[in-house]
């Protein structure tokens, strides 16, 4: 149910601060001019110069946003491509924009100096921008990209000429029905199909596909589909509660609803009108064990009866798939119930199971089932070799892990994009079940790379995935050697007695911190502090707005009620204590959680106006000595300070 208000967010902010990007969508979808007569029917032509506000396009003169130099780079609409070319455009992740003809793909983020051709890092001189609601790219970057030839003419313009391809789309189309014969649209994976009227531009989708996007060739409308996994069967007047009901969350006023429960697939469907006065229709269909959620806007609608006109579109959405049907354009990138994945930045490339979270940026995938892959690049410390690695994990998790919680059952070879690396495959327990993991070794020009997988003992299924995602790994070892100097070494394989001082000024105190923790919170002037590590968490809350008694009352009161309530909790010990000079009140507790028994110990302070919650716990199954001796000498490093 959460996804329903994040959905409506998300397509409200599309239009609130998607703006220039819609305005972007026209420019490369405007009507394709005719193709070329006479000798130069072979090839496609545009003709630009910087500063004119004209563009020669395939014989045919046209009004554009004129091209500018930017340091020293010629940039040019986008749209360019698409009306002479029929070069297909896409938009993903609202900043990142896909130029393909034929074999070649041009990648590039608005904003951004780094490009990529058909595979390839560039290094630009000037990145993608927006100009009066335009894209303006650069021109060799693109035209070069996909094939095309750049000359000047002598008159200080530039002509790019493209010889068509045999596999490029007809440029007698625009938007993406541009594959000839293809009449509807739909996502196999996510078992959809609609219609779609000629000059539909695609949109940003979600990078797992759940979420697909699309506007209009003249910026009259804008469509969302989402797919959602849904365990609870709903019926058609339960859709309709919950669209009113996200519909007035948002500030938003129905102006129209209706339920049909007796259609082929019960659905509910509502019109409604935005703070900015923007007409949209929702609908809600429950199929195939998933929400499906469509969100139209029209954005020239004056009166909710205006969206009649797309009651065909939006009638020919269905919750089925049919592979067979060749006039379907299947937008899912799905193969073999895998999706290909990517991080340019690290150069590195894989496919992952259809259906898993996808965060790119930071290299990390899970299932629903809590089975995940991890990916991380980092130096090599000096000397370093695979077999001296493998033992530092090992280490990791003895010192991490009580004996009776994990088991390391095997190290062996593994071969991971052509480069020979060592797999430890390990187990662990916090508690509430076992888990298998493999910890992926690959050493490379000083260089580490790490993949760890691990699944729960519950989806076995998931095991048998491991062979498959390690082959489809693939790293161009040459882009972080290229990109990165001295990186950041693995921050959880430090040695557990390293620490860092922190000072606080406004809360007059000073403790030293591990620096194998994490930080979750570390502005050390504010409050609380939040730290966390493997098993447990560190916690120091600072408050000037209370007394010493009145908190030490409210906790003991929530603790009491706890043990009366909560049937693995127990308040094991409090005790009156000296802690940094001071009176203090310590609290140790020991509760079961979510299927994990863990130990927590509470302390509590005052100097001045300023009472001190210092606040850790450990789980059972992470309580080694080498852990509670780094918690118990941080807590022993707390000093208080005098203000000055």
């Amino acid at each position: 149910m959460g996804k329903k208000g994040h959905a409506r967010m998300k397509r409200n902010a599309f239009l609130k601060i998607g703006s220039a990007l819609l305005a972007c969508s026209i420019v490369f979808s405007a009507a394709v001019p005719a193709w070329a007569d006479s000798a130069a029917a072979d090839k496609l032509t545009f003709k630009v110069k910087t500063g004119s506000t004209f563009a020669l396009m395939n014989g045919k003169k046209e009004k554009i946003v004129q091209p500018y130099s930017d340091h020293g780079t010629v940039m040019v609409p986008l749209g360019l491509f698409k009306r002479t070319f029929g070069s297909e455009v896409r938009l993903e992740n609202t900043n990142v924009v896909k130029v393909m003809y034929g074999s070649h793909t041009v990648s590039m983020t608005i904003g951004s100096t780094v490009a990529w051709v058909d595979g390839r890092k560039v290094k630009l001189d000037a990145a993608p921008a927006m100009a009066s609601g335009t894209l303006m790219v650069p021109l060799r970057l693109v035209a070069e990209g996909i094939g095309a030839h750049i000359a000047p003419d002598g008159t200080g313009s530039l002509v790019v000429s493209l010889t068509p391809s045999d596999d490029a789309v007809d440029t007698g189309n625009v938007g993406i029905d541009a594959d000839q014969g293809k009449t509807k649209i739909g996502n196999s994976f996510y078992q959809w199909t609609m219609n779609y009227p000629s000059g539909l531009i695609l949109g940003g989708g979600e990078q797992d596909e759940s979420i697909v996007s699309f506007s209009g060739a003249d910026n009259n409308y804008y469509f969302e589909v989402h797919a959602t996994d849904q365990d609870v069967k709903l019926g058609a007047d339960e859709l309709l509660a919950m669209m009113v009901e996200d519909a007035k969350d948002s500030g938003e006023i129905v102006v129209d609803r209706e339920s049909f429960p007796q259609a082929k697939v019960p659905y509910a469907r509502i019109i409604s009108k935005d703070g900015d006065g923007t007409f949209w229709e929702t609908r809600m269909y429950y199929n195939n064990d998933r929400l499906y959620e469509i969100y139209f806007a029209d954005l020239k609608a004056k009166n909710y009866k205006d969206l009649k006109q797309y009651a065909g579109l939006l009638n020919s959405f269905s919750t089925s798939y049919n592979s067979s049907d060749k006039t379907v354009k299947d937008l899912s990138t799905v193969k073999n119930s895998m999706r290909s994945e990517s991080n340019d930045d690290y150069g590195i490339s894989l496919d992952v199971p259809a259906g898993w979270s996808v965060d790119n940026t930071n290299m990390y995938y899970e299932s629903k089932g809590g089975s995940y892959l991890s990916l991380n690049v980092s130096s090599s410390p000096k000397g370093s070799s695979l077999e001296q690695w493998s033992e530092e994990l090992k280490t990791w998790l003895k010192e991490s892990f009580v004996p009776d919680s994990y088991q390391i059952v095997k190290t062996d070879p593994i071969k991971v994009s052509g480069e020979q690396g060592l797999v430890n495959e390990v187990r662990y327990n916090y508690g509430d079940g076992w888990v298998t993991e493999y910890e992926v070794m690959i050493l490379h020009n000083g260089y580490r790379y790490y993949a760890e997988y691990a699944v729960p003992e519950d989806q076995k299924n998931d095991l048998g995935k491991f062979k498959d995602l390690m082959n489809s790994i693939d790293i161009d070892f040459n882009v972080v050697s290229d990109t990165f100097g001295k990186m950041e070494e693995d921050a959880f394989l430090i040695s557990k007695t390293k620490t860092t001082t922190k000072t606080s000024k406004a809360f007059q105190y000073q403790i030293n911190i591990p620096q194998y923790w994490t930080a979750n919170l570390d502005k050390f002037e504010k409050s609380p502090v939040d730290y966390q590590f493997v098993g447990g968490r560190f916690r120091i809350t600072a408050d000037k707005s209370t007394s010493l008694d009145a908190a030490v009352n409210q906790l003991k009161s929530y603790y009491n009620d706890a043990q009366r309530y909560q049937k693995d909790f127990k308040l094991e010990k409090t005790e009156n204590i000296t802690f940094a000079g001071v009176p203090a009140v310590s609290m140790t507790l020991h509760q079961v959680k979510d299927g994990i028994p863990y130990s927590a110990r509470q302390i509590l302070l005052q100097k001045n106006d300023i009472v001190y919650t210092i606040s850790a716990s450990l789980n059972d199954a992470n309580a080694t000595s080498a852990q509670k001796d780094a918690l118990e000498q941080t807590l022993n490093s707390f000093t208080l300070t005098d203000s000055k």
